[in-house]
């Protein structure tokens, strides 16, 4: 996990604090995908630049690993173009016309691609925790938008059967 010594407003770099982002709160489906999604990803805000440094750290790419990262337009309005991590720039990119609601996708060179559905920071701990949990369903292979639907129902436990 890395550490940023970015100043407060109207700190001078001399005043700056280390920060360190929490780990992210991410479950990675075991073994070798089974359905469209790797895993999920419940961000604690919406500042993708503060987010992604730890997600990014999570996944251990070597520092030399060119990372890329797509991520839905309407979801991240603000997203900066890259995001500064420690010893690397992550490139955040938008997803194109086709792309997926409620999906990140982080293409880390030497190590992998992992495609995730991200529960909005703002989703009750009891969404997110069905959501986190369903991704690893050998049986599921629910978009991350049917997921979402489901859970907010309720009614995401018992989706082993259904398919989109």
């Amino acid at each position: 996990m890395g550490t940023s010594r970015t100043p407060g407003a109207g700190e001078s770099a001399a005043d700056a604090h280390t920060y360190r982002m929490p780990m992210p709160r991410l479950t990675l489906t075991r073994d070798v995908s089974h359905g469209p999604l790797d895993g999920a990803w419940w961000p604690r805000c919406d500042a993708l630049e503060l987010e992604l440094p730890s997600l990014v750290a999570a996944l251990e790419p070597d520092l030399d690993a060119e990372v890329r990262v797509t991520v839905d337009p309407a979801e991240w309005p603000g997203a900066p173009h890259a995001v500064m991590a420690p010893g690397r720039a992550i490139t955040v990119e938008p997803a194109g016309p086709g792309g997926e609601a409620h999906v990140i996708t982080l293409d880390c060179d030497t190590v992998g691609r992992w495609v995730l559905l991200v529960v909005p920071p703002e989703e009750s701990a009891g969404t997110a925790a069905r959501l986190l949990a369903a991704v690893d369903d050998p049986e599921n292979r629910l978009t991350a938008a049917r997921m979402l639907a489901l859970a907010r129902t309720a009614r995401l436990g018992g989706m082993a059967g259904e398919r989109e």
